[in-house]
This record gives C-alpha cells, sequence and structure tokens, in this order.
C-alpha cells in the first residue's frame, strides 16, 4: 500500500490496536482509544492467535484457543463500554489465527487502516537482539503509521488530556527515510499546535589502538564546523516540507545515537518522538535508524515513538 506524504494537516480515519491482552497492550489500548475519539476515527481492536504453538497439535486446538480469545475479546469489549471508553468512537473487535505480522497486515490493507497503535515491554539484551519482537516486526513491516507505546510511555495519552501538548522530537540522519517522515511530524506538531525539535546524532567512532589522536582543539573546531552544517541543513529540510506554525528547534549532538535521543527527549519531556525507517522486512538491515538504535529507543523512552517507514 502506497501511502501519501502530507502536504497539511495529517488526517486519520482508522486506527488499529494491536493486543495481546498483556499490561503492555493495555496502555496501549488507552492511547490508541484516546487518538480514535480526537480523531473521530474508526477504531479496531485486534487479537491475533498465533498458530506457531499449534503446528503440532492441529486444528482443533487452534480452534479452541481461537474461541477462547474471542470470548476474552468480547468481555474486554463490554468491559471497555461499561466504563464508558468507547462512548462515541466506532469500534470493531476482530480475532483471527495464524501468522501474526502476515494477519494484522491482511486487516491493514483490507480496512484501510491509517495508524496501528501497539505496546512493548523492555526487553533487551543479546537474545532479545537476535530473536527480535512481535511489536518491532510490526513496526518494521507494517506500510502505515505505528505508534509504539513502550514501557516507560504515560500510562494515559496526552492527546485528550487537559494540558498542553509538550514538544514532538524528530531524530534524523538525512537519508531518504527521514526526508519521508519529516512532513509526518511536521503535521504532527501543527495539529496539536507544539514545538518540533530536530536532532541530529553524529555517530562517535572510537580512535583504533595505535592511530594518533587529534588534539582537542582540533577536535572542537571539527564539532563545530559538523553541528554548523548540519543545522544549516535542518534549516534548509524544514523551508522545504510543510510550514511548521511554532518555531522549530535544531540539535546536533555528538555520540551514541540511541542514548543522545533519549536524552534529549527526557530533557524536553517530549510528548512523542518520530523516527523514520526504511523499507524493509529483515530484522537488523541497515536503515535511517538501524532495528539496534529504534529498539532501544522504544523501550528507554518516556513517551510512545511514532515510526514512519518509506
Amino acid at each position: 500500500m502506497s501511502r501519501v506524504v502530507p502536504s497539511g494537516d495529517l488526517r486519520l480515519n482508522s486506527v488499529l490496536i494491536a493486543t495481546d491482552f498483556s499490561e503492555a497492550s493495555e496502555k496501549a489500548l488507552r492511547h490508541g482509544l484516546a487518538i480514535a475519539r480526537h480523531y473521530g476515527a474508526r477504531l479496531y481492536l485486534v487479537h491475533v492467535v498465533s498458530s506457531l504453538g499449534f503446528t503440532l497439535v492441529g486444528p482443533d486446538a487452534i480452534n479452541e484457543a481461537v474461541e477462547a480469545v474471542r470470548r476474552d475479546a468480547h468481555q474486554m469489549q463490554d468491559r471497555l463500554a461499561q466504563s464508558g471508553a468507547l462512548a462515541g468512537v466506532r469500534h470493531k473487535v476482530i480475532v483471527l489465527a495464524g501468522d501474526v505480522c502476515e494477519e494484522l497486515e491482511k486487516v491493514i490493507r483490507q480496512e484501510q487502516v491509517d495508524l496501528v497503535v501497539i505496546g512493548t515491554h523492555a526487553r533487551r539484551g543479546l537474545g532479545k537482539l537476535l530473536l527480535g519482537s512481535v511489536a518491532e516486526a510490526i513496526f518494521r513491516r507494517t506500510e502505515c503509521l505505528v505508534l509504539t507505546v513502550g514501557p516507560g510511555s504515560l500510562q494515559d495519552s496526552p492527546v485528550g488530556s487537559t494540558r498542553a501538548i509538550r514538544p514532538f522530537l524528530f531524530a534524523t540522519s538525512f537519508s531518504e527515510a527521514s526526508l519521508h517522515a519529516l512532513p509526518y511530524a511536521i503535521s504532527a506538531a501543527n495539529h496539536f499546535g507544539t514545538q518540533l525539535v530536530l536532532l541530529h546524532v553524529v555517530a562517535v567512532v572510537p580512535m583504533p589502538e595505535g592511530v594518533t589522536r587529534p588534539s582537542a582543539d582540533d577536535v572542537m573546531q571539527a564539532r563545530e564546523k559538523t553541528h554548523t552544517a548540519r543545522i544549516r541543513q535542518l534549516t534548509e529540510w524544514t523551508l522545504q516540507t510543510p510550514k511548521l506554525a511554532i518555531e522549530p528547534e535544531f540539535l546536533v549532538e555528538f555520540g551514541l545515537p540511541s542514548e543522545k535521543i533519549l536524552q534529549a527527549a527526557n530533557d524536553l519531556k517530549a510528548d512523542a518522538i518520530v523516527l523514520g525507517l526504511h523499507r524493509s522486512t529483515h530484522i537488523g538491515t541497515a536503515a535511517h535508524m538501524p532495528w539496534a538504535t529504534a529498539y532501544e529507543v522504544v523501550c528507554g523512552a518516556g513517551c510512545s515513538v511514532l515510526t514512519v517507514r518509506n
């Protein structure tokens, strides 16, 4: 599904929440509900029973699992309706069986979903790096916008709250994926009347042993030159895209990208981080935001993370 880069206010007509009834998906549910209500969008609550664990036991076991999940899903729907959370929100509950990402992609195409909202746990380490996660696979493969609500995110979405929306942070490496994602970040900032902060992180590579190290003055001069050039490039970018209603801020940092992105978001008390991701179905493929960086940001952020694929 080819998506059109917004030239003005980004509208969301349909929102899909991928749920597994865990604590992580409960938080994503609250965020997704708030967004759907704000935009007047149709809401889809989707759970996919993974057929992977039932391959050896046959289709009867899968059917039983689907029925059990369907009962749980409708109980959740009843609970939300009784609490008033679904008041005024057009919604549909969908329970499927099969490969999680493949089934979600089918629903996204059939229902022309604009935004997928998912929750994730803070699972890190070598095992997670090698195996990946359902959440990572979704925001890596899904064609539409994906909002990942990590463990550090607020319990409730700032959308629809009484307080003013805090700044949005857009992290960029000046890649094609970044250029594609920037108009979405600008549109979101304009829609919610908040400032957009554009951040570029220059990765610092350790000097190998035996290599002559530059002087402190040389390092400072090189950094200042890079800083000036990148700020100029960020400024030029914003002139070629939809106009920002509020004057943006430009930041250039040196260090590990994931650490600097999280630090900047924390310092700003940002309400959202926006990342551009390269079109890829392979975990670990080099892109604007390498998987390790994007996943570290999602897991460590104190706000939700919007990913946009080019």
